[in-house]
């Protein structure tokens, strides 16, 4: 069985592993010590013949709120980048099933997963642009390929938020449950998926990766991009300070 600890727990049934984030207190902000777990569970996904598919889930109440902006995501790892997610090349299906908030990275933790499962109560959203950021978790470049292009523009500038009916009407939910049945819908599609041969499931899966995501290098690149020039601004020095501040920012344009 994969490793849990006090910001991630695992369960596995029936060839499927279950990754939980536990870090309600902080709406499931990923830590450095969140990435380490997370990082090493989906690692056990990858490296486990007996695991055919994962699905990764906050619980009920939430599933991400990206990055703990105070105490930061910590060192990207070797195998799966920020958070030990995003910039994973995987082998095995990863299904997220989202109750409550997936905003900022926790929606870039979604986009990098292969289907979704949503709950009528999860709320989907880029809000980096109201702090003076950009998103640096695959967003800049996945946004577009799960959203019509003109969609992914206004998520992403806007900061406005995407709803379950609207996410899965543009496909970047494969399922809608009622609140509180993302995690059973997950299994289900899970279990579909787990019925057949592995070997088969496993080549598919790379096989459209490799198709789609030829281009992740340039978009990596170009994110680096991005963040240098915002990790150089005042903007984005206002931004920080008074999400923390609790007060609105008061934009320069420098």
């Amino acid at each position: 069985m994969a490793p849990s600890n006090n910001r991630v727990q695992t369960n596995v049934e029936d060839h499927i592993l279950v990754i939980t984030m536990v870090r309600h207190e902080k709406r499931n902000a990923i830590d450095g010590e969140m990435t380490q777990a997370l990082d090493a569970a989906l690692n056990q996904l990858d490296d486990d013949p007996d695991l055919w598919v994962g699905i990764i889930t906050g619980g009920t109440e939430m599933f991400c709120a990206g990055t703990d902006m105070a105490a930061t995501s910590g060192t990207p790892t070797e195998r799966g980048g920020v958070y030990g997610v995003v910039g994973r090349t995987r082998k095995k299906p990863l299904i997220a099933a989202v109750e409550g908030v997936a905003f900022g990275g926790g929606f870039e933790v979604v986009m990098a997963c292969d289907m979704v499962v949503a709950a009528e109560n999860a709320r989907f959203g880029l809000p980096e642009v109201k702090r003076g950021l950009v998103p640096t978790s695959g967003a800049i470049f996945r946004a577009g390929r799960v959203l019509p292009l003109n969609v992914a523009k206004q998520v992403m500038l806007s900061g406005a938020e995407l709803s379950p009916s609207d996410a899965h009407r543009l496909g970047v939910v494969n399922e809608v449950t009622a609140p509180g049945e993302a995690l059973a819908g997950a299994h289900r599609l899970a279990a579909l998926i787990a019925a057949n041969a592995p070997v088969a499931v496993q080549q598919s899966l790379q096989a459209i990766d490799e198709l789609h995501s030829a281009n992740d290098d340039e978009g990596w690149a170009i994110t680096t991009k991005a963040r240098k020039v915002i990790a150089e601004s005042e903007d984005a020095k206002e931004g920080v300070a008074a999400f923390f501040e609790k007060r609105p920012p008061v934009w320069t344009g420098k």
